[in-house]
């Protein structure tokens, strides 16, 4: 575990392997934690560098939604690879992970070498969309304030988004739960309110000027990702997609070996 001071606030970043850096980001409720069992194979290949998003983790929860702002998020990432002077990284982002990778790639497109996003999208198009969803996200937001960190948990475990995740293991579901009630719900919250899918700016029309080496891997059964994921490969000049059988929208879990897989083999042909 180290800690970095990323302006004002406390990082909690863990590091394992060796090798050319890899950036992994987690998706909301998540933590470092989530690539734990990643470290063994991926190791072996890079540098993995694992932080805890502000607001998740042991990474600092402020009380201002506004300083999770998804732009101000990037930029403690980058001045975190600044203070590890890395100068590039290979780069995973899962679901909000995926979003504020993308959102890194757009801001700071040289310090990125391969961009890998699971389950992701680069928001929404229409200003109506957008209203909309930041309403949504307030409501959720409030109600993690108002409720307390466990019943949304009950909550956020049975949306139809993660119902592939019911076939999994008890034990594997008990981690996964236990993690997340550790999260702050001031956090989660902010997160919400300040990075949250309506948020966030619409990325779609900066697609088009990435030169980066793009893979997107979506779950097969994860129907409106997959059709996200199609519709920003014909933007990506040069992308891939993957859709992994047998799996929903956390397919990193749900599909873990084939996802260990998928990923260094297109790593290692870089």
């Amino acid at each position: 575990m180290m800690i970095f001071q990323l302006n004002g606030l406390s990082y909690n970043v863990e590091m394992y392997g060796d090798g050319f850096p890899f950036l992994l980001l987690h998706g909301f409720t998540g933590d470092s934690s989530t690539w734990a069992s990643f470290c063994a194979e991926w190791g072996e290949h890079s540098t993995l560098v694992m932080p805890d998003i502000i607001g998740h983790g042991k990474t600092d929860s402020p009380n201002n939604p506004d300083r999770y702002d998804i732009q101000l998020v990037a930029k403690d990432l980058k001045d975190l690879l600044d203070q590890l002077s890395l100068n590039q990284v290979d780069l995973l982002g899962y679901s909000m992970g995926g979003r504020l990778a993308l959102t890194f790639t757009i801001l700071y497109p040289d310090r990125v070498r391969n961009l890998i996003l699971e389950s992701s999208s680069p928001g929404l198009q229409s200003e109506e969309e957008q209203e909309l969803r930041r309403m949504k996200d307030h409501e959720l937001a409030n109600f993690i304030l108002e409720k307390g960190i466990g019943l949304f948990v009950d909550y956020w475990e049975n949306i139809p988004l993660f119902s592939t995740m019911k076939r999994m293991t008890d034990s594997v579901r008990k981690e996964i739960r236990t993690q997340r009630l550790s999260n702050n719900p001031v956090g989660l919250a902010g997160s919400l309110k300040g990075m949250g899918t309506g948020a966030q700016p619409s990325w779609w029309e900066h697609l088009k000027h990435l030169q980066h080496k793009v893979l997107l891997i979506t779950g097969e059964l994860d129907q409106k990702f997959c059709m996200i994921a199609s519709k920003m490969r014909k933007s990506l000049k040069n992308s891939s997609l993957v859709m992994v059988k047998n799996s929903g929208h956390a397919n990193h879990v749900e599909e873990k070996e084939k996802f260990v897989t998928i990923v260094s083999d297109f790593l290692k042909i870089t």
